[in-house]
C-alpha cells in the first residue's frame, strides 16, 4: 500500500465506525519530512495509516491520539527540532512542526472523509479543516470537501490558509487533494513488469495496453488494468484521463500506432524506449514529429542513470516522469 490519500481513506473506510483520530500537519517552520497538509490516521488499538514524518513522530503521536480519543477532543502538538542538541524526537530535519489531532466520529460526520474518498474517485478537490484549539469538542468540528474551479492553473503542491472574515471565525487549512497519477504502458513484456510494479508502489494508477496474446497477462501485472483491444480500435477517449505514457512494445509498427494515437491526445509525459535512431524510425513510420506532442517527450526514455536491466530502466523512466508530474523542470534540462 502506498501513502496516497486514496489508499489511506480506503483502509479507513473498512472500519469507519471504529475509533479513529485524524492527524494533520498544520504549519512548518524550517525543514520537515512532510509538508503542511500531510495527513495520517490512528486507530484506537494502535494501528496507524500513512505518515507525517520519516518515522520520527508517529510513536509519540499515537500516545496523543489515544488521549484525544479518551477526551473526545482536538489536540494541538508542536515538535521543535530547531535545537539540534535536543534529541527528544529525533526529527533530523531541524524544523518546527505543528500538528492537529481530531477524533473522527459520527457526530462530526467522520470529518467528511467518506465524501473526500468519493470525490477523489473522479476529480481533484480541496479538503478544508478548521484550525481549532486544543480542548475543542470533536462533535463541534466540521470539515468540508470543496471542488476546484480552475484545475489547469491550480498549484497542488502547497496547502493554503483561508483567513477568517470575522473575529469569531476560524482559520481554515485548505489541503489540495489530487487523484492518483495515471500511467499508461504500451507493451506488456518482461521489462514492463517492474515499471508497473514501481508505479503502483508510488500510488499511481497503471494501465497496460497490449493486444498480443503472449503479453500482458494479469498474473504478471497485479493491481494493474490491462487493455487487450487492438491499437487501431482505440480512440482519444481511451487516453483522456491518462497523465503519462511509456511506449515499450519492441515493435516498430505497434510503437508507431501508439505514438500516432498519443500525438492526438494531451499527456504531460511521453516516453519511447530505444535509442534516437529508433525514435526517428518510429516517427517516420507514424508520419509524426516531436512537435506533434503537447507534453514532455523523452527518447531514449528516462534519465541516464546507467544500468541496463529492466529494474534500472524502470527507475530511470519513473524518476523522469515523476519530475514532470511535479513540475521539477530544472531536472530535465
Amino acid at each position: 500500500m502506498s501513502h496516497h490519500i486514496e489508499d489511506l481513506l480506503a483502509q479507513w473506510s473498512k472500519f469507519p465506525n471504529d475509533k479513529w483520530v485524524l492527524a494533520v500537519i498544520t504549519k512548518i517552520q524550517g525543514s520537515s519530512y512532510r509538508k503542511t497538509g500531510a495527513m495520517m490516521l490512528f486507530h484506537w488499538l494502535g494501528k496507524s495509516i500513512g505518515l507525517v514524518s520519516g518515522g520520527c513522530l508517529e510513536g509519540d503521536l499515537l500516545r496523543h491520539a489515544q488521549r484525544a480519543i479518551q477526551q473526545n477532543q482536538a489536540i494541538n502538538i508542536t515538535y521543535d527540532a530547531s535545537d539540534e542538541s535536543d534529541a527528544s524526537y529525533q526529527l533530523g530535519c531541524g524544523g518546527i512542526v505543528d500538528l492537529l489531532l481530531i477524533p473522527v466520529t459520527a457526530e462530526n460526520n467522520y470529518l467528511q472523509l467518506q465524501t473526500l474518498m468519493e470525490q477523489l474517485q473522479s476529480t481533484n478537490c480541496e479538503y478544508h479543516l478548521p484550525l481549532v484549539k486544543s480542548g475543542t469538542q470533536a462533535a463541534s468540528i466540521s470539515a468540508k470537501v470543496v471542488a476546484i474551479e480552475h484545475q489547469a492553473d491550480y498549484d497542488y503542491s502547497k496547502s493554503s490558509y483561508a483567513k477568517p472574515a470575522q473575529a469569531n471565525e476560524l482559520t481554515i487549512l485548505c489541503i489540495p487533494c489530487r487523484t492518483r497519477f495515471h500511467l499508461a504502458i504500451f507493451g506488456g513484456g518482461l521489462d514492463a513488469q517492474p515499471l508497473a510494479m514501481m508505479a503502483n508502489q508510488l500510488g499511481w494508477k497503471v494501465t497496460v495496453f497490449d493486444q498480443r496474446s503472449s503479453y500482458a497477462h494479469q498474473h504478471h501485472f497485479p493491481n494493474t488494468n490491462i487493455i487487450k483491444q487492438p491499437l487501431s480500435e482505440l480512440d482519444n477517449d481511451s487516453l483522456c484521463l491518462i497523465d503519462g505514457v511509456v511506449v515499450m512494445q519492441h515493435n516498430l509498427s505497434l510503437d508507431a500506432l501508439a505514438l500516432k494515437l498519443i500525438s492526438q491526445s494531451n499527456q504531460a509525459y511521453i516516453a519511447l524506449l530505444g535509442p534516437l535512431h529508433r525514435r526517428d524510425q518510429v516517427f517516420n513510420k507514424a508520419n509524426i514529429s516531436i512537435n506533434d506532442f503537447k507534453g514532455f517527450f523523452s527518447a531514449p526514455a528516462g534519465f541516464n542513470i546507467g544500468g541496463e536491466l529492466p529494474e534500472s530502466i524502470a527507475l530511470s523512466i519513473l524518476a523522469e516522469c515523476h519530475a514532470v508530474f511535479h513540475q521539477r523542470t530544472q531536472l530535465l534540462n
